[in-house]
């Protein structure tokens, strides 16, 4: 069982000055003796006491903040205009068994349905997407933090 330390007025005005001088809790426990951080805590804020001068703020000159420039200007998005999916001769559409690399894989549709189909059109730049359905799947970061934003 911890034996508990009185705190005497002289201890109590020695933790004092200790504070006002910034030293932190554990190094007034160890300057006190007998006394764990938390019950130099504890006690600072039964006592009530301010915040204290930190040694490292005080010796240097506090300088003006300079303000935050951005340098990012806002650019709004290009419209996202699909176009109708590719439509083969028969009226058909690219499926599972029709899709190949040259045509976008954007689905359309509820998979488990029958008329489940892709985009099939032509890809741009190394997606598999075409144009239109690749800039809605590689939105920049903050767009989609905004679009979650709005729809919850």
């Amino acid at each position: 069982m911890t034996q508990l330390m009185n705190w005497t007025d002289d201890r109590v005005e020695q933790l004092k000055n200790l504070w006002t001088e910034g030293l932190s809790a554990s190094q007034i426990a160890r300057a006190l003796g007998g006394v764990t951080r938390n019950a130099v805590i504890g006690k600072v804020h039964r006592l009530g006491l301010a915040g204290r001068a930190s040694p490292s703020r005080s010796e240097r000159p506090r300088l003006p903040m300079a303000p935050k420039v951005s340098m990012r200007t806002h650019v709004p998005p290009a419209p996202i205009v699909e176009e109708d999916p590719l439509t083969f001769d028969d009226g058909s559409h690219a499926t599972v068994l029709t899709i190949n690399d040259r045509m976008c894989r954007w689905p359309i549709g509820d998979p488990s349905a029958d008329e489940f189909h892709f985009c099939g059109r032509s890809p741009k730049g190394g997606s598999p997407y075409c144009e239109a359905h690749a800039r809605k799947a590689y939105q920049p970061q903050q767009q989609r933090r905004d679009k979650g934003r709005m729809a919850g």
